[in-house]
């Protein structure tokens, strides 16, 4: 994580410079001061999620690909770049190597909580992503590593339905269902899932998720998803960022910093 934070701060002095901002400048727009804004840039100081949100609106910018280390700052500036431009998009395909685990976690999670009556697509998409991002935030590396993409109804796996199309009629069947007269799509299991695909300590996410949120219906785990960092400073239509867990608030971050840091 501090290797992240150190080319964020490099990747926002770059910006910083070619939008002529001084440092000052750019401290008295965040309400920090010059030294705090300088540590930000070194990479010795993390940033909050209002910081990061107000950055991308200082420099005119979405705040995934403020985020996004990788991405070439160049196209930032592109003067037509809002009108003319496609965005760009940031694959995070799920690796061959994952495809079983990310089969074995759905089965896991059907056995466990699929026959929940609030339990549906629309449930299982946010189920899947609070375990993938909750993980990354605590270990720093991919539990699943599926793609997440911000819609009004929360964040949704795009991997998913290719994946259901493989598993159908194997793995699992699809039922065509109503949840207080609203229409649903539930998924039961036809086999076990093969728990030797699964680590001790990421059987122990995925549980803690099942265990806080399994009980959601689709509105409230929704709603619930929406205050999450990753997808609050994510523009509509766009993939949600891994790195961004890092700025989670409470209580969504799951993982102890001030401890880290003693």
């Amino acid at each position: 994580m501090d290797t992240f934070y150190k080319d964020l701060g490099s990747k926002i002095k770059k910006i910083r410079e070619k939008t002529g901002l001084s440092q000052d400048a750019l401290s008295q727009k965040l309400g920090i001061s010059r030294v705090a804004v300088s540590q930000i840039e070194s990479g010795a100081r993390k940033i909050s999620a209002e910081e990061i949100v107000m950055l991308a609106e200082t420099f005119n910018i979405q705040t995934d690909v403020l985020l996004d280390i990788t991405k070439d700052v160049k196209i930032i500036f592109e003067k037509s770049a809002k009108k003319q431009a496609k965005k760009q998009e940031i694959r995070i395909s799920v690796p061959q190597r994952n495809l079983q685990k990310f089969k074995e976690v759905l089965i896991y999670i059907l056995e466990k909580v699929g026959s929940k009556p609030n339990v549906g697509e629309t449930v299982l998409y946010k189920l899947l992503y609070f375990m993938d991002f909750n993980f990354y935030e605590k270990y720093e590396e991919q539990l699943i590593g599926a793609t997440y993409i911000k819609n009004k109804y929360g964040p949704t796996p795009k991997e998913f339905v290719k994946i259901i199309e493989e598993m159908e009629g194997k793995d699992l069947v699809r039922v065509k269902d109503s949840y207080f007269k609203y229409p649903q799509t539930k998924y039961l299991p036809l086999r076990k899932s093969d728990l030797t695909q699964l680590k001790a300590h990421e059987k122990e996410v995925i549980d803690d998720v099942l265990n806080t949120l399994s009980n959601m219906n689709a509105s409230e785990i929704s709603e619930y998803s929406h205050n999450d960092v990753p997808w609050k400073t994510t523009e509509d239509g766009d993939i949600i960022q891994y790195e961004a867990v890092f700025y989670r608030t409470s209580p969504y971050s799951v993982r102890n910093y001030n401890e880290e840091s003693i």
